[in-house]
């Protein structure tokens, strides 16, 4: 009788595979959307960064000129003391929080909201922004990281700029012991064990010296004991080069 995979043990939700909520620093998000946001404007200043262990990125505290303090995601280049507005009638300035419509077209922006009022959900990775491609009547379309166009209400709001943080993966972490650390603060499994170093009786890929022996391809319904590997995979392997006709003929 083997053991089951993780994924399977993961479904339980022991302490293992749980986030470690109790030292994340805040549930980031925007301030209620309210009538000062929708027709003016509340000034506020940084007041000091925070580390924060539930995101790569570096959140700001920011103090408004009506005495509120709040949390945002810091854009890059930014400063402690420098001014940050939100509102409709804010300044164009880096890590100011606006609406949609009051951005202009290609404009660097990060943490979008889905829906007005729901406090940012798109583009919070370290270094991310999204571009605004275009407008049309009370729709935005906004080209995210990945490539893909969404279309939101122009009341959405955004901040201006990009995520801090960007080089964050560019330096080698050199030790194993800089890698535990790193996991450790997210409880992320590590170090991650391959299928095909596992006997047969612990994972579907095991039972093999060096390769799995059998298509690694499922389909997004199997269950949890075989899903592994290239889950719902449209192609594997190395794409093939396109060979035009006049290259055909010259061969």
């Amino acid at each position: 009788m083997g053991k089951r995979l993780k994924q399977q043990r993961r479904g339980k939700g022991t302490p293992r595979y749980r986030a470690p909520t109790a030292r994340f620093k805040a549930d980031l998000s925007y301030r209620s959307y309210d009538d000062v946001e929708k027709t003016g404007v509340l000034r506020g200043q940084v007041l000091l960064f925070i580390d924060d262990p539930a995101r790569d990125a570096l959140l700001m505290k920011v103090k408004y000129d009506n005495g509120e303090t709040g949390l945002l995601l810091a854009p890059e280049g930014i400063a402690i003391g420098d001014s940050v507005d939100a509102g409709a009638q804010a300044r164009l300035t880096m890590g100011s929080v606006l609406p949609l419509y009051r951005l202009p077209d290609g404009a660097y922006i990060y943490n979008i909201e889905r829906n007005a009022g729901d406090g940012g959900k798109f583009v919070k990775a370290p270094g991310s922004y999204a571009n605004i491609i275009s407008k049309e009547g009370g729709i935005v379309y906004v080209k995210l990281p990945s490539k893909a166009v969404v279309t939101l209400s122009n009341e959405c709001r955004a901040q201006l700029g990009l995520v801090s943080g960007g080089g964050r993966g560019e330096k080698p972490l050199l030790r194993a012991g800089t890698a535990h650390y790193k996991y450790k603060a997210k409880n992320r499994m590590w170090p991650k064990i391959r299928g095909v170093h596992m006997a047969a009786y612990n994972h579907p890929h095991g039972g093999k010296q060096h390769h799995v022996g059998k298509p690694t391809t499922v389909a997004r319904g199997a269950p949890p004991g075989s899903k592994v590997g290239h889950i719902a995979a449209r192609s594997t392997g190395r794409k093939k080069a396109k060979v035009t006709a006049d290259a055909a003929e010259r061969r």
